[in-house]
């Protein structure tokens, strides 16, 4: 931890567990600001200003993947984290889909959580302190330019604003232009992790970054069976 405090928005409708988790992440120094629904937590958000989210799943009045949709609508870049009961391959994959940063599956231990949040707070941390002069943020390509810091890939005068996962891994593809990109460096640069369900995750945005790139048919995103992607763009 820094000396400053990281700002946390904690949205469960448990309330003993709410009640433990704020108790824990005050302990390690984190500042809690606490919801017991999604309504509220939405509220909270707008008003306030947050370096991460931890929401319940299942909640009355918003449920957490609605709240993250919200979210997403005006913020692409507050990482969010899931807690939930249900470990179905089909509920991970919406949870990053609705874009969440991670997901965990209760019972869980209050430590693994704390690892978590210092592992996606020290990723989020370093992309605030990056600058232009250490990362190239705007590229060119076919007939697009694609501005990483602003999250915006324009075409023919019209500018269409990314999701921060979308321009997280376009970022990696440019930077890997013409060459493979494997799988498990993708994602471990864009998600901080290769698990199987976040890969299927990752296939989703591949298929919508491509949606994005089909009116220039010297750009494409093939895939590398088994291995990985390449980003093509003929010169």
């Amino acid at each position: 931890m820094t000396k400053e405090k990281y700002r946390i928005l904690l949205v469960e409708d448990d309330p003993n567990l709410s009640l433990v988790l704020q108790d824990y992440l005050e302990m390690l120094g984190y500042e809690i600001t606490s919801c017991y629904n999604g309504e509220e937590g939405l509220m909270a958000f707008m008003k306030g200003n947050y370096d991460l989210c931890i929401f319940d799943v299942m909640m009355p009045k918003k449920d957490g993947f609605t709240l993250a949709e919200d979210i997403r609508k005006t913020n692409a870049t507050i990482p969010i984290i899931f807690l939930t009961a249900k470990s179905f391959k089909e509920d991970r994959i919406r949870g990053f889909q609705s874009g969440c940063d991670d997901y965990i599956t209760k019972p869980f231990s209050t430590e693994e959580l704390n690892y978590r949040m210092k592992a996606i707070l020290r990723r989020t941390t370093a992309v605030k302190s990056e600058t232009p002069n250490d990362d190239q943020v705007v590229f060119e390509f076919g007939m697009f330019t694609f501005n990483a810091k602003n999250m915006s890939l324009t075409s023919k005068g019209q500018e269409m604003h990314l999701t921060r996962k979308e321009s997280e891994l376009l970022k990696v593809l440019c930077k890997h232009k013409n060459q493979l990109l494997t799988r498990e460096h993708a994602l471990k640069t864009v998600w901080g992790d290769d698990d199987y369900f976040i890969g299927r995750s990752m296939d989703v945005f591949i298929t919508k970054l491509r949606k994005y790139l089909r009116d220039d048919p010297k750009v494409s995103i093939t895939n590398v069976h088994g291995t990985g992607f390449k980003f093509i763009v003929e010169e």
